[in-house]
């Protein structure tokens, strides 16, 4: 079990505030990780005492994720605070929906900026970082961990922008791997089927939407969020130490029906 172990890491995570980023970060925890979560305020406090009451240590900050300004100030911050990130959870993501002859360039701007901007802009800083530090006796500098979509591969519907950016983050995954995996830092995403979560409301109450997403679930079921615990730990960990550049599906079967 000492494979899975992220006793003595750092994990920085955005998006850890509820549904899959919730669950991930915990599951870190309980791995052995601390924590630096990232989040828009601090009214949120449910992921800090859950990580706190397992013995590991969790800190707040705050940043505008929509801010391009605001996001590059970040990494530095943080490690000028005495942090020491060995893994990297880009969580975050926001989601519109419209038709796409409809679609506004605001919100296009806003969904490409969150979804795929911030997500290059943590990776370059974090990287950067990593590639200062030492490597572990597996020759490992770090782990990033990127969270993509079904809509990485499938277009899906009046999502053009969600569509774009999850397209982007399986590439960007890609190409950093390419670069970085020789140096000891493994670049992986996971990408979540059909889960419900809030970000999913939308569908959820479509009941005949609903109903033909669960047909085509092999697995009989919508995701929760404890579906990615495992997969998480197994990315930041030294399990998956010959594992880089690889998109994860964890979807009960939708991709491969």
């Amino acid at each position: 079990m000492n494979l899975f172990s992220l006793s003595g890491k750092t994990a920085l995570i955005t998006g850890g505030t509820r549904g899959i980023g919730q669950a991930m970060a915990i599951a870190m925890a309980e791995a052995g990780a601390d924590i630096v979560l990232i989040q828009r305020d601090t009214s949120n406090q449910d992921t800090r005492l859950e990580i706190e009451k397992l013995g590991r240590k969790a800190t707040i900050y705050t940043v505008d994720l929509a801010s391009q300004t605001s996001v590059s100030s970040l990494v530095s911050t943080v490690l000028q605070d005495g942090h020491d990130i060995n893994i990297l959870l880009n969580c975050a993501g926001i989601q519109r929906r419209h038709p796409s002859h409809l679609f506004p360039l605001e919100d296009w701007d806003e969904v490409l900026q969150v979804n795929l901007t911030t997500v290059f802009t943590l990776c370059r800083d974090v990287g950067a970082h990593m590639l200062t530090r030492n490597p572990d006796r597996a020759g490992q500098r770090g782990s990033i961990i990127n969270v993509a979509s079904l809509v990485s591969f499938q277009g899906g519907l009046t999502v053009p922008a969600y569509a774009a950016a999850k397209g982007g983050v399986a590439q960007l995954t890609k190409a950093l791997s390419n670069e970085w995996a020789a140096k000891g830092i493994n670049v992986n995403a996971i990408a979540p089927g059909y889960v419900a979560t809030d970000m999913n409301t939308a569908l959820i109450q479509d009941k005949e939407r609903a109903a033909s997403i669960l047909s085509r679930i092999p697995a009989g079921r919508w995701g929760c969020p404890d579906d990615f615990k495992g997969s998480v730990v197994y990315l930041a960990s030294r399990a998956s130490a010959y594992v880089s550049g690889e998109v994860l599906t964890v979807d009960g079967g939708w991709m491969g029906r």
